[in-house]
């Protein structure tokens, strides 16, 4: 029998990658707020309540977001804390269950001021009330745009909801087309503009969509690269980008993280190929730029995926192969099998 876990390499994706770490100076004081606002509905069972207070979606946003002011940070704090309520609900529901429940949060996202029906699911006061503020804060050009893309995001959580119930499997490319939109990114980058005034044909620029959606991919896959060891132990990898390549390229672990590492390389180049701009579009892509180098931070610094060894494997690049968890365990409450310096 093995006495050491196998390992896996993960090779650092940032290396070259000139944003540095920031952080929102309003990030202590809002946090406060905006937790207390999320704990007054409870939505979520304790337990699961206290998995997500481990994982300071405030944090992330201070680090995506380190120069709004005190309100918008405050709205993106909500806004966040929606995408994972609507997450974690959907996740429990059947599809048709989540397509009801999505139907709820765009009715509120679209209509702040309607009073919600007696005995709808919380949710929809919830994203009413988070809707309310965001429209009294985001510039008006961003606000049409959020409320667009946060509406696609929602629908393709419900379609992921089926997806999960008949386990499809996803080619490389549609793994991508999918993760854009279910993932949850794309609102946050269209967020890089809620204090900007940014005309439509600035924003709709064939240039500018294609650098929005590289940042998105650069995202996608170091989240993929990160999540996929807890994720395989768990037996929840079939929509993980590392399983995707490995299944269509016939490669092993260590080899379809270096494609993922090598598909890297290739997008942080073409978002670099880009036609001269002016300061205005230079700071909306410097908010994209940020959000990549926030996302590896937080990925790490709250020990999300590594548990309390992070540090070290953020090092070294040397990942413990986590054994796979017993569906008997994990069912009825048995032994966890997960490698304890793994938990949080």
């Amino acid at each position: 029998m093995e006495t050491r876990p196998k390992m896996i390499y993960l090779p650092d994706t940032m290396t070259n990658w000139p944003w540095p770490r920031a952080i929102n100076p309003h990030f202590e004081a809002v946090k406060i707020e905006a937790d207390a606002w999320f704990h007054s509905f409870k939505a979520l069972d304790p337990e699961i309540l206290v998995e997500f207070d481990k994982s300071s979606t405030a944090y992330l946003v201070a680090l995506g977001h380190p120069t709004v002011s005190r309100e918008s940070f405050r709205v993106g704090c909500e806004i966040m804390n929606m995408q994972l309520v609507v997450d974690e609900v959907t996740d429990r529901s059947s599809g048709a269950g989540a397509n009801r429940i999505v139907d709820i949060v765009i009715d509120a996202l679209n209509n702040p001021h309607k009073i919600r029906p007696e005995g709808e699911h919380i949710i929809g006061e919830m994203m009413r009330q988070c809707s309310a503020r965001a429209m009294q804060t985001m510039s008006v050009t961003c606000q049409p745009r959020f409320i667009n893309i946060f509406t696609i995001y929602v629908r393709a959580v419900a379609a992921e909801a089926i997806d999960r119930e008949q386990r499809h499997c996803l080619s490389i490319d549609d793994h991508f087309k999918h993760r854009r939109e279910s993932s949850g990114i794309l609102p946050w980058l269209i967020l890089c503009g809620m204090e900007l005034d940014l005309p439509d044909e600035v924003f709709y620029h064939p240039a500018i969509v294609d650098i929005v959606e590289c940042t998105g991919d650069l995202i996608t896959v170091d989240n993929d690269m990160y999540s996929y060891n807890r994720e395989q132990a768990r037996g929840v990898d079939y929509n993980s980008l590392i399983s995707v390549v490995m299944l269509e390229l016939g490669l092993d672990i260590g080899s379809a993280m270096g494609w993922a590492a090598a598909y890297h390389t290739k997008l942080e180049k073409r978002f670099f190929d880009r036609p001269s701009i002016d300061s205005l579009v230079k700071e909306y892509l410097d908010g994209l730029g940020n959000w990549v180098r926030a996302s590896y931070i937080w990925s790490f610094d709250i020990q999300r995926y590594f548990g309390t060894i992070s540090a070290e494997i953020q090092q070294t690049g040397l990942v413990p192969l986590l054994p796979k968890v017993h569906c008997k365990a994990s069912i009825r409450g048995g032994e966890d099998h997960t490698d304890t310096r793994y938990s949080q």
